[in-house]
């Protein structure tokens, strides 16, 4: 039997240069075990920070020791050269977290070179990304939220008029305690809980100057719930977990730091809430168009038993301890199946007929 050559792509151009290291190494390990062994051969594909592509042994030992190339400045001619071996890739499985990996840059790429990918497309790549964006359409499918505004990074480094309005309507309109969060970038990177005037100044600041779209979200006290989805036409959703922590809220230092947070799979939930969660989680997906993964991460209220959504994650981290695998295999989905039902999903939807042409 000819093995389908899998390009596991992973590195990218972001703050999560690493996770995404950390997830490409689980996903090879899996794609060498069981059934995976005789039906698929990986080809790691490794974008340095600088966007240089690279393969074969030079992106291998990158997975065995988990540790980055340490890059020079790329030319523009570098940028645009791939490895000879990408002419050999059957589908792809991105691992790309963050900007230039979740956004649906590397996607519509992708989508060019006319090659199967695991995941969703530019849409929902795209849309699951911008914060401001998601919360929109959110918001249009009938999904509940919490409080929230959108500003932009000219109003907050505006003229000494402009920003204490913009402050001022922030205040009035969420209070206190609020979230201060850069509208595309993951893994908690400059969200700040800001409980005063001059707090909320400084974190607009530093959210403006990690991106153009800021979103401030109104505080809730709530449990933070997860639910996983995997499909497509059909998807379905996985068993709900929780997040408890140490801290004040989820952010960068405690969610990467060991022991600061703690994982409950199954969350200890009443059946009907937890049915809820799913039915929103699937909602959620197929809104956003989403297809092979995401993870989609809510807010209980347990005194009143409201339920809001809070994000879509369409490229969740993939280690064996990230909590979108551990989610399935709770649900009775193993590591190594789990990567293989996305690769074959992947593969079904390049076999899908195209839409009719008027």
């Amino acid at each position: 039997m000819t093995k389908i050559r899998v390009g596991l792509l992973f590195g990218g151009r972001s703050g999560e240069h690493e996770v995404s290291i950390n997830s490409a190494t689980a996903i090879a390990q899996a794609l060498q075990l069981g059934d995976n062994l005789h039906k698929y051969d990986v080809l790691p594909v490794y974008i340095q920070k600088n966007g240089i592509w690279t393969a074969g042994e030079t992106a291998k030992q990158v997975l065995t020791t988990k540790t980055p190339l340490i890059t020079d400045i790329a030319t523009k001619q570098q940028l645009w050269q791939f490895p000879p071996q990408v002419e050999e890739v059957d589908v792809w499985f991105p691992i790309l977290h963050g900007p230039n990996g979740e956004d649906g840059t590397i996607q519509g790429l992708l989508s060019l070179m006319q090659v199967p990918f695991v995941g969703s497309g530019v849409l929902g790549s795209a849309v699951g990304m911008d914060k401001i964006a998601m919360k929109m359409v959110f918001s249009q499918a009938g999904l509940p939220q919490v409080k929230y505004m959108a500003v932009e990074r000219s109003q907050v480094w505006s003229n000494p008029c402009i920003f204490p309005k913009l402050c001022d309507d922030i205040e009035a309109t969420l209070g206190y305690p609020c979230f201060v969060k850069p509208a595309n970038l993951g893994s908690s990177v400059g969200i700040a809980k800001v409980r005063s005037h001059s707090e909320l100044e400084t974190a607009l600041d530093n959210a403006a100057s990690y991106d153009q779209r800021i979103i401030i979200e109104a505080g809730v006290t709530a449990r933070e719930v997860e639910c996983a989805v995997l499909g497509k036409d059909n998807p379905k959703a996985s068993v709900v977990g929780e997040i408890t922590f140490d801290s004040d809220f989820y952010d960068y230092e405690t969610k990467y730091t060991e022991g600061r947070s703690q994982v409950h799979i199954p969350a200890n939930l009443p059946p009907n809430i937890v049915t809820q969660i799913q039915e929103m989680a699937i909602k959620a997906f197929k809104t956003l168009n989403c297809a092979g993964l995401g993870r989609v991460d809510f807010f209980y209220v347990e005194e009143t038993q409201e339920i809001y959504i809070n994000e879509i994650n369409t490229l969740p981290g993939f280690t064996k301890f990230s909590m979108y695998p551990q989610l399935w295999e709770a649900t009775g989905v193993s590591f190594e199946q789990l990567v293989n039902q996305l690769i074959q999903l992947a593969l079904e939807a390049n076999l899908s007929p195209p839409s009719a042409k008027n």
